[in-house]
């Protein structure tokens, strides 16, 4: 009532406190979707008399500006005004009385809140001809299913993923994106649909899954919380072909790798093609999402962090988050591997130590590489000592050690200007095309683990900028090169929501909020004067 009388220009009148304390809350909802006409305006007509009688009374004051409701404004005007509001608050404007609820059903209304809040492009009017209104587009597609929209990391095992769920036209669909065939890092990611949804006339919105080759079937979606959701198939049926599992896999392997099996002479590699094929196979029904954000970007990072791709020896390409942390620069794993499984810290960088690389001629030599890359760790050992001692003995973490360039006879000048990179003589690449100068490099250390990520351990090595968009991870102990590319897409609904002022919120909270926001939408969809 408080909003009613801001949008109205008059008080709440004690019949309508009256009808809501004999009422029960369904009564209530009821009553509000429909409210009474003439009660309705017996109430404005006796405040506004009411108002007018007080304000009469007071001959020594002045008399107040003439005050002008909305009620009096044209419909053309207030559509205008409620297009422009967000759309999770018109369900609450359409309650106040019978004349908003009236102009909310304008279409015009929801096909701007459609563009304007999920970039719905397409030509809305085309939907009179299905039957279905902008308002159900709305309220039963995009505000009901707007907690999935984003990148998710499905829960496949070691080996993870990336989905980037996004309002297409007026459909929601899931994207599942793959890294492009090993060992062309360089070229774009590829990816496929797993699910879709949409509205089957004026229904409610239809759930489908895309998996297979044999075309959409059905499927269903339960958002499990918050930040996580699952996909289930109804019809597996449509994911298995006539060929059998020989037909299954050599498909699987010609999208998954662009070769076949007899195109791969190395044992080690197929036996890791074959594992993987019967792990994620057993995913094909039924899969959870967890949501993962990009990370902030910062004017002073290194290079802008987001996602990438990798070269993983036999294993392939990988999909990598780079994300900056201070002093030190983190590499994650997105998808994975049996050895490293995807959301373990694949590479950490120490920004506050920097390799001089030696001159082109001494870095074809390994050992040379090898000596400078171990003074630096041992630099980083002692200073780690250091520090220990001195929180020992109570003195608090202290100012900064000076950090000391590694010394090396022949090397080149310490500059941010590209130099010129060559690989060491020994060191393995899955891309021999890789940048021949780079920026700068960094002391670092790679994760490295047995089958079934036993015995991890942390190695030393070197990180090489390359440009905005590449970089490189050297391996010491693997004697094996990394390389890195950006992955060149534009991810709607993936930056983390910012913290409220003056302190985190429990998540719970924001929870049951949205949750009856969906409710209050139910309510508008359903209520009669609205059809």
């Amino acid at each position: 009532m408080a909003v009613c009388a801001r949008l109205c220009g008059v008080g709440p009148s004690r019949g309508c406190r009256r009808r809501q304390q004999r009422r029960d809350p369904a009564e209530t909802a009821a009553a509000d979707s429909e409210p009474d006409t003439d009660l309705e305006e017996e109430r404005i007509e006796a405040g506004a008399a009411e108002l007018c009688s007080e304000w009469s009374g007071r001959s020594s004051s002045p008399s107040p500006p003439p005050r002008c409701s909305l009620l009096e404004l044209p419909p053309e005007l207030l559509v205008e005004i409620f297009a422009s509001l967000p759309g999770t608050d018109l369900p609450s404007l359409a309650q106040v009385c019978t004349k908003f609820c009236r102009i909310l059903h304008n279409d015009t209304i929801w096909r701007r809140r459609c563009r304007e809040e999920y970039g719905v492009c397409e030509n809305l009017r085309k939907l009179e001809i299905t039957g279905v209104s902008c308002r159900d587009v709305y309220a039963k597609l995009l505000h009901r299913y707007r907690h999935i929209l984003g990148l998710w990391q499905p829960d496949i095992g070691p080996y993870g993923g990336l989905l980037n769920v996004v309002v297409d036209g007026l459909f929601i669909i899931g994207w599942m994106y793959l890294p492009p065939h090993d060992p062309h890092v360089d070229d774009p990611m590829r990816f496929k649909p797993l699910f879709r949804i949409h509205l089957m006339e004026r229904k409610s919105a239809t759930v489908e899954c895309m998996y297979g080759h044999r075309g959409p079937h059905n499927g269903h979606i339960q958002i499990v919380k918050k930040d996580e959701f699952s996909t289930k198939c109804n019809q597996t049926e449509h994911h298995r072909m006539s060929g059998g599992r020989q037909e299954e896999f050599r498909t699987w392997l010609r999208e998954e790798w662009g070769r076949t099996l007899e195109d791969i002479f190395h044992e080690h590699m197929q036996e890791l093609i074959l594992m993987k094929f019967i792990y994620t196979s057993q995913y094909d029904n039924c899969l959870t999402y967890r949501r993962i954000y990009l990370p902030p970007s910062h004017p002073d990072d290194l290079i802008r962090p987001g996602l990438f791709k990798g070269t993983y020896g036999s294993h392939g390409l990988e999909i990598v988050m780079l994300s900056f942390h201070g002093k030190h620069a983190r590499v994650t794993k997105i998808t994975g591997d049996p050895n490293i499984p995807a959301g373990q810290q694949t590479v950490e960088i120490d920004l506050m130590h920097r390799i001089q690389l030696p001159n082109i001629e001494s870095l074809c030599n390994f050992n040379e590489l090898s000596r400078i890359v171990l003074e630096a760790q041992e630099q980083v050992r002692q200073e780690q000592q250091r520090q220990e001692d001195r929180t020992e003995d109570g003195e608090g973490s202290g100012p900064p050690t000076e950090v000391r360039e590694p010394e090396n006879e022949g090397a080149a000048p310490l500059k941010e200007e590209p130099v010129q990179f060559v690989l060491p003589v020994g060191v393995s690449s899955r891309n021999e095309n890789y940048p021949r100068t780079c920026r700068m490099c960094f002391y670092g250390t790679g994760l490295i683990a047995g089958h079934g990520f036993t015995s991890p351990e942390r190695t030393p090595g070197v990180f090489i900028l390359f440009d905005e968009d590449r970089f490189g991870f050297i391996w010491l102990e693997l004697k094996s090169f990394s390389l890195y590319s950006r992955v060149q897409a534009t991810f709607r609904n993936a930056d983390a929501p910012s913290p409220p002022v003056g302190g985190a919120a429990p998540d719970l909270v924001t929870w049951e909020e949205q949750q009856h926001a969906l409710w209050r939408f139910d309510l508008l969809t359903r209520a009669p004067t609205f059809l």
